[in-house]
């Protein structure tokens, strides 16, 4: 029989079920907004849509799944590995999309006259594509081996080697080894330095164009390269949240590998642990909002689509405002297309 949920519990489960209200009508807000306006329907707006997909599954299947591993039932140990691996493949791949964001918006401030030509959609495709096949093997790894199955089989005696039924939580299938040595110290903590570096180099980049008096590129170099410093805002935001949401629970599993004695309490795992999940809410509020392409066409939806009110305004967006991209830098800004909201998903 599953322990009876405690106090703790309830309260995680409650706000796990409250992310997931946010996160996903979010996301999917996003590839709804993505699907229905042409104009956001590039490379760039392809990891966007990349990292929606992915944090729509964090709300819609790992945050259930976690839930259920979290009140910890007695299944067989392969199954309840089963239910542990989506959550690090998600998760994984929510962090190389953010990493594979941040290099776009640095190619953008770093070659902007050749970064159509170097950004393809198809280049943009292969990598969303290996992002996906990475998280994948990073998140099966439990499945090829690496797991406690020898070590709870060490403490249960009489176990069969048939079916072997544990209490399935997460630390009793996922190793924590494997959460520390590869997990953190391999695929969360290299992308994070990695990103501060790259947000960085883009600060130096920006300040040192507008310290430049004249852009032969550019009619007005001011209020450019002020675009640019707004992308690059956005982007030390994202570091911070994403620092903030994923350090913690990581540095609970470093103290719990290499302080066995030291004992956490239950309510900051559960903290650190839906941190971790609310990433996944907080993103369209970062990427989406600040966009005010997105901002239109999110406002669109929901006055024709939840309101169901005829927008008279649908086709007038304001094309000196289409984000905060350098077109400018290419030479000029493409004009909007048609807005077709009764275009069916």
């Amino acid at each position: 029989m599953a322990q009876p949920i405690s106090a703790f519990q309830a309260a995680y489960i409650t706000i796990e079920v409250l992310i997931a209200l946010v996160s996903v009508p979010g996301n999917i807000l996003v590839i709804w907004a993505v699907r229905m306006n042409q104009a956001l329907q590039d490379a760039t707006f392809s990891f966007i849509v990349s990292l929606a997909v992915a944090d729509v599954a964090v709300g819609a299947l790992v945050i259930p799944l976690a839930i259920v591993i979290n009140v910890g039932p007695h299944i067989e140990f392969y199954t309840c590995l089963m239910l542990a691996c989506p959550v690090l493949i998600l998760t994984e791949s929510s962090i190389l999309a953010l990493l594979a964001i941040a290099v776009d918006r640095y190619l953008r401030v770093k070659i902007p006259l050749s970064y159509k030509n170097v950004v393809t959609p198809k280049r943009a495709a292969v990598a969303i594509a290996c992002c996906w096949i990475v998280s994948l093997l990073v998140g099966l790894t439990p499945m090829f081996g690496w797991n406690n199955l020898n070590k709870m089989r060490t403490q249960e005696a009489n176990a069969s080697h048939a079916a072997f039924v544990i209490p399935c939580q997460f630390e009793n299938v996922i190793s924590m080894e494997y959460m520390v040595y590869f997990n953190f110290f391999v695929w969360v903590l290299p992308p994070l330095l990695l990103m501060l570096i790259i947000y960085l180099e883009v600060f130096n980049l920006i300040r040192k164009q507008l310290n430049k008096k004249v852009s032969a590129n550019s009619s007005d170099p001011q209020k450019y390269y002020g675009k640019e410093l707004q992308i690059a805002k956005s982007l030390a935001l994202v570091l911070f949240l994403f620092a903030l949401s994923w350090l913690p629970l990581h540095t609970l599993n470093c103290i719990t590998l290499f302080c066995p004695s030291c004992q956490t309490p239950s309510i900051l795992t559960y903290i650190a642990i839906f941190l971790t999940h609310g990433n996944s809410a907080m993103n369209p509020i970062v990427y989406a909002f600040r966009i005010k392409k997105f901002r239109v066409t999110f406002l669109q939806i929901w006055r024709q689509y939840i309101c169901c009110k005829a927008d008279k305004n649908a086709n007038t967006l304001d094309n000196t405002e289409l984000g905060n991209w350098p077109l400018e830098r290419a030479g000029a800004i493409p004009e909007m297309p048609y807005l077709d909201l009764q275009k069916p998903l």
